[in-house]
């Protein structure tokens, strides 16, 4: 467990260069994120709103669900780190590797996501795929209620956004694989289109970046930049 969240004390990391006072960039500052996470929900949910599924997104829906049948065992192992149960079970084992802060925060973010995805359902009252485009593949349980947002993608940004930053390479490079697998899963299971899965990965990015800004100061992810 030690080698995907490390040990500050023992593998510090080299001070980054200074970008000046503040060092704001859209992977450190929350406010930028929080910005970019608002801009692209509001912008998936006007394109969803009534049903309307462009070319471009049924062209890319199809070409992810129409994808072997043999992806679906490991994929769905891949899904479950973005259900609800991931909050919990990832802020467990941050909290035995030692960063009681980071549970906090994957507990929370995990959860708040999921519960705010259940939100924007109601409000754009988008279908799934099955109802929208005939000859859609569904893979494994039907997926129940709305389409739009996808909470799998939503938590799943949440937890990894929240989680990148105190990770070793080795965890770094574990998220950065999974997070996106876990959407793409969702429209290859034949449960969401591809706004839904921008939507959702938007809301779990938005919410962690409120999260962090809420939180207690911190410079965690703006080593060297000499802000207090």
């Amino acid at each position: 467990m030690t080698l995907l969240f490390g040990r500050r004390e023992q593998h510090k990391p080299a001070p980054a260069p200074s970008r000046g006072p503040g060092c704001p960039t859209p992977l450190t500052d929350p406010r930028i994120r929080l910005s970019a996470g608002a801009v692209a929900l509001l912008c998936t949910a006007l394109a969803a709103r009534g049903n309307r599924v462009g070319a471009s997104e049924q062209s890319l829906f199809r070409a992810v669900n129409g994808l072997p049948d043999a992806l679906y065992p490991p994929g769905w192992v891949i899904m479950q780190l973005g259900t609800l149960g991931a909050a919990p079970a990832t802020a467990a084992a941050a909290w035995l590797a030692g960063d009681r802060e980071l549970a906090g925060r994957l507990a929370t973010a995990g959860s708040v996501s999921w519960l705010l995805s259940k939100g924007v359902k109601l409000v754009v009252r988008r279908d799934r795929p099955a109802i929208l485009l005939s000859g859609t593949r569904g893979r494994g349980r039907d997926a129940a209620g709305l389409g739009y947002l996808s909470g799998h993608a939503g938590v799943a940004f949440a937890l990894g956004a929240a989680a990148l930053p105190r990770l070793g390479r080795r965890g770094r490079a574990l998220v950065l694989v999974a997070v996106p697998a876990v959407a793409l899963m969702r429209v290859y299971v034949g449960a969401h289109l591809p706004l839904d899965i921008v939507g959702g990965a938007a809301l779990g990015l938005a919410v962690e970046a409120g999260l962090e800004m809420l939180g207690p100061a911190n410079c965690h992810r703006c080593t060297g930049c000499g802000r207090p």
